[in-house]
């Protein structure tokens, strides 16, 4: 892990709560969007500064914790300000995976959850629901990834169709070929960052997410799986 490029004076210019404590706010360096609040102390902060991942002081547990340490989901700090009356940090950073224990990309969200962009969750509700709708016992062992593709592309066809109040799939097609190209771009680049990191775990997450997307943009221009798959036999 690399160390950042701030000086240390910083941590003596960070005016601590009577509990040692000061606020980190954490956002995403690409879009500004915040992620999540969290606390330090003087520890957890020159730690955070020496490795260039975020550590956070737990007030329940009364101890340092790394974020993403148990589930792969680090946070590579981009840039550290301080507020003008030095108690609060805002920290930039390149999130892995998710930041929210929930499975969402951001711990804040409106009431509306579910007509959320960063929704993750609901992505992944629409994908488990695809695969239920197989057949699981004859798949125990290896999936067929044609017959999940092709079972995941039936239930777009028949949100498209049904178009169903709360569904992600439903806020994608209300929203048009803009918001989806714009979907498409971001899970690409979230799997572009997978593989920089060599996480091999989050290159199958992010791709499957951009899988997804991209199959919502198939059916939106009404192409079918069999289309693609007549061009790639030419391909062979």
């Amino acid at each position: 892990m690399a160390s950042l490029n701030i000086s240390n004076d910083l941590i003596d210019k960070v005016k601590y709560d009577p509990q040692g404590l000061v606020t980190a706010i954490i956002q995403d360096y690409r879009d500004g969007r915040v992620l999540m609040v969290a606390y330090m102390n003087r520890e957890s902060l020159a730690k955070t500064i020496e490795t260039g991942q975020t550590y956070f002081y737990s007030r329940s547990r009364q101890t340092l914790w790394h974020k993403g340490e148990t589930s792969g989901h680090v946070q590579y700090v981009k840039d550290l300000e301080i507020d003008c009356d030095g108690d609060a940090l805002l920290f930039q950073v390149e999130q892995v995976g998710v930041a929210c224990h929930e499975g969402l990309r951001s711990c804040f969200r409106s009431p509306d959850l579910e007509a959320q962009e960063g929704d993750r969750k609901n992505q992944d509700l629409e994908a488990e629901k695809s695969i239920d709708s197989i057949d699981r016992e004859k798949n125990k062992e290896k999936r067929d990834i044609g017959l999940v593709l092709t079972g995941l592309s039936q239930v777009i066809a028949d949100r498209q169709k049904e178009m169903p109040e709360g569904s992600y799939t439903t806020y994608l097609f209300t929203k048009g070929q803009d918001k989806i190209l714009k979907k498409i771009g971001e899970e690409a680049a979230e799997v572009i960052i997978a593989s920089k990191n060599h996480a091999n775990e989050e290159i199958i997450y992010e791709s499957c997410d951009f899988l997804y997307h991209l199959l919502v943009l198939l059916r939106e221009h009404n192409i079918e799986l069999s289309d693609l798959a007549q061009e790639l036999d030419k391909r062979r």
